[in-house]
C-alpha cells in the first residue's frame, strides 16, 4: 500500500476517532496474539504490498492464529492446517459467510455472486445450478472434445511461434486457452474467431476486477470512508465489471433473438441451460443472476487457471531435470507424437505431483476469499469474536516446515506415493479452499491444468529469452486475490 495515501488521508479519519473514543463494543474472551497495533491505523503498516508473506512472517513470531488490527476491523488470520480445519470444517458453518469487500459491491455485484453471497437460499440456489448443470463429472465428460479442440488450438499457435523462432507468453496463451474453453461451453462462441482486440479487451476486464478485488482498501479498513471510495477502487471495478455485463447482454440478446426463430435447435449449453430456467422459474433464475454468474465464472476460470499454468511452466524451466523426467513419462506412458486425452491423467502421477507441487507453493488465491465470523468461537484457548474478519493463508500453510521438508524448493516426488490432494480433504493443501465455500469450479480448472501442462511439455522442449537463464530467472509474484507472476513468463519453444 502507498504510505503517502494513507498519510494524506489521516485527516479523513478524524470521523474514525469517534469509534476510539466511545471504545468498540467490548470482546467476551481473549483475541488471539498479535503486533501491536498503532492508533488509528492499527497494523496497516504491517501488511507491506505482499501480505500473504508480510502475514506468513508475523505468524512465526506470533502463531498460526494471530490478531491484527486493520484500521477499524478485527482481523484473525489462520496460518496452519490444523486451524484450517477447524474454520473450514469444525467451525464451518460459523465461518461460513464473506467479509464483503467494498470492491465486489460495484454494480450490486456482490447481491448476485455465489462466491461473496452469504449462505442461504440465493446461494444454495446457485451452487445446486453449477453443480447440476455446470460442474458435474457427466457434463465435463461430455464437454471433453470441445477442451481438447482448445488444447490442439493452443499447440498450433505454439508451433508458428516455434517455426518462427518467437517467443510465447505462458500467461496470455493460457488465458488465451481458458477464454475460449469457457466461451465456446457457456454460449457456443469461439473468441478465436473474434478479433484479437476483443480478446484484449475481456482480459483486460478481467485482470481489472482481480487486480481491484486484491489490492488492499482503506475503505474496507474504515468503513465510514465507504462513500467516499478514496483510492478510486470501487469506481474502477464499476467500468471493469460493467464492460463484461455489457458483453454477456449482448450475447443473453441475440440467443433469445435465436430462440423466437422457427425451427431453432438449442445449443444445449450453458446459456440455452440459464435461459430456459429463467422462463420456468424466474424465482430460481432470471437476467440479471445470469450475468452475475458469467463474470464469476469467466473472472474465477480463466485467471486462476492461467495463472497456476503460467507458475508451473516457469517452476520446470528453472528446474530442466524435473521438466525431462515429466516428458519421459508422458511419451513412455501415452506414445510420442499422440495426443493427450483428460483419461490419461490417472496414469500420470509425475505430471499430477508437479501440478500439486505448484499449488502447494503458488496457490492461485493466496489468502483465500475472506471469512467474517458469525459468532464467538473458541480456538486454541482464544476467542475469534462475532464479526471479525477471518483470512486462511493458504501461501503459508503450503510453506510450513512443521508438514513440508524444504517447503521452499520445487520437489514434485514429495507427492509421489502420498494421499495428499488439492480438492479440499487434505488441508496442508487448500488452494481451492475447502467445506461449502469450497471453489466449485475444482475439477475443471485441474482437468485443464493437466491437459494444457502435459501438451506443451510433451510437444516442446522450452528455452528462455534474451540470455535469461534459470538461476536469473526473476520469481517475485504480485499480490492480488490471484497470486501473478511479477514478470510474464515468455518462453521460445523448440519442435522435439
Amino acid at each position: 500500500m502507498d504510505l503517502l495515501i494513507v498519510f494524506l488521508l489521516v485527516l479523513a479519519f478524524a470521523h474514525a476517532l469517534k469509534f476510539v473514543v466511545k471504545g468498540s463494543k467490548t470482546t467476551r474472551g481473549k483475541l488471539p496474539p498479535g503486533p501491536s497495533p498503532l492508533p488509528i491505523i492499527g497494523n496497516l503498516f504491517d501488511l507491506g504490498d505482499k501480505p500473504h508473506r508480510s502475514l506468513a512472517k508475523l505468524a512465526k513470531i506470533h502463531g498460526p492464529l494471530m490478531s491484527l488490527k486493520l484500521g477499524q476491523i478485527t482481523t484473525v488470520v489462520i496460518s496452519s492446517s490444523s486451524l484450517a480445519k477447524e474454520v473450514l470444517q469444525k467451525h464451518d458453518l460459523s465461518f461460513s459467510n464473506r467479509t464483503v469487500v467494498q470492491a465486489i459491491q460495484a454494480l450490486d455485484h456482490h447481491e448476485a455472486s455465489m462466491p461473496w453471497l452469504p449462505v442461504g437460499a440465493p446461494w444454495r440456489n446457485l451452487r445446486k445450478i453449477c453443480s447440476f448443470y455446470i460442474f458435474t463429472n457427466q457434463k465435463l465428460d461430455a464437454n471433453q472434445d470441445l477442451r481438447c479442440k482448445k488444447i490442439q488450438e493452443l499447440l498450433a499457435d505454439v508451433q508458428e511461434c516455434c517455426c518462427a523462432g518467437a517467443v510465447v507468453d505462458i500467461g496470455e496463451a493460457a488465458f488465451k486457452t481458458m477464454l475460449n474453453t469457457l466461451s465456446s461451453s457457456v454460449f457456443s462462441l469461439d473468441l478465436t474467431d473474434s478479433s484479437s482486440e476483443t480478446v484484449r479487451e475481456f482480459k483486460e476486464a478481467v485482470r481489472g476486477i482481480m487486480d481491484e478485488l486484491g489490492r488492499p482498501n482503506l475503505a474496507d479498513y474504515f468503513p465510514t470512508l465507504r462513500n467516499i471510495d478514496p483510492q478510486g477502487i470501487k469506481r474502477r471495478m464499476r467500468i471493469y465489471v460493467g464492460r463484461m455485463l455489457d458483453l454477456f447482454d449482448h450475447i443473453i440478446d441475440e440467443r433469445l433473438q435465436s430462440r423466437k426463430e422457427p425451427g431453432y435447435i438449442p445449443a444445449n449449453d450453458m446459456l440455452d441451460t440459464l435461459l430456459s430456467l429463467d422462463e420456468n422459474n424466474k424465482e430460481e433464475m432470471d437476467r440479471t443472476r445470469i450475468k452475475h454468474l458469467f463474470v464469476d465464472l469467466f473472472a474465477a476460470g480463466t485467471d486462476t487457471t492461467s495463472s497456476t499454468l503460467e507458475w508451473a511452466m516457469t517452476e520446470l524451466v528453472c528446474n530442466p531435470k524435473i521438466l525431462s523426467k515429466a516428458r519421459e513419462e508422458l511419451e513412455q506412458t501415452i506414445g510420442k507424437g499422440r495426443l493427450l486425452e483428460e483419461s490419461d491423467a490417472p496414469r500420470l502421477p509425475y505430471l499430477q505431483a508437479i501440478i500439486k507441487e505448484t499449488l502447494r507453493l503458488h496457490p492461485p488465491t493466496p489468502l483465500l476469499l475472506p471469512r467474517t465470523a458469525g459468532a464467538d468461537v473458541e480456538m486454541n484457548g482464544c476467542t475469534v469474536p462475532r464479526d471479525a474478519q477471518v483470512l486462511v493463508n493458504a501461501w503459508a500453510i503450503g510453506r510450513d516446515p512443521s508438514v513440508w521438508r524444504n517447503p521452499e524448493s520445487f520437489f514434485p516426488e514429495r507427492f509421489l506415493g502420498s494421499e495428499i490432494d488439492a480438492r479440499g480433504r487434505d488441508f496442508e493443501l487448500i488452494p481451492f479452499g475447502a467445506g461449502r465455500r469450497i471453489c466449485p469450479g475444482l475439477s475443471l480448472a485441474m482437468r485443464m491444468l493437466h491437459m494444457m501442462l502435459g501438451s506443451l511439455i510433451v510437444s516442446f522442449d522450452w528455452k528462455l529469452e534474451n540470455g535469461v537463464t534459470p538461476e536469473s530467472m526473476d520469481m517475485e509474484d504480485k499480490f492480488g486475490i490471484t497470486l501473478q507472476k511479477a514478470q510474464p513468463l515468455k518462453a521460445i519453444p523448440i519442435q522435439l
